[in-house]
C-alpha cells in the first residue's frame, strides 16, 4: 500500500527556533516560506509553522505509556536504523 503525504499546520511562537529545530535537528529540508510561515519536508510529508505567538504550547496533556503526551501532538514512526 502507498501512503499519501499528509500536510499539517501548527502554531509556533519563533520561527527561527522552529527552523533551528525542524531543519537543523531533525534534517528536515525547508520548503517555502515567509517572515509567518515555514514549509518542511518532513519524511516525504509536509509540515508548516505558522507564526502565532501565545497561540502554540500545550493546551493540555494525557498519560501514554507513563508519560504525559501533549494534545495535540504528531510523529513520525521510524525504525532504529532511520532514527
Amino acid at each position: 500500500m502507498t501512503l499519501r503525504p499528509f500536510h499539517l499546520a501548527f502554531p509556533v511562537d519563533d520561527l527561527a527556533a522552529a527552523r533551528a529545530f525542524y531543519g537543523g535537528v531533525l534534517g528536515c529540508p525547508e520548503g517555502r516560506s515567509s517572515d509567518e510561515w515555514i514549509d518542511f519536508d518532513f519524511f516525504g510529508h509536509q509540515i508548516v509553522t505558522h507564526l502565532a505567538p501565545g497561540q502554540a504550547g500545550d493546551r493540555a496533556s494525557n498519560h501514554v505509556d507513563g508519560h504525559g503526551v501533549p494534545v495535540p501532538h504528531f510523529g513520525l514512526v521510524l525504525d532504529m536504523a532511520e532514527w
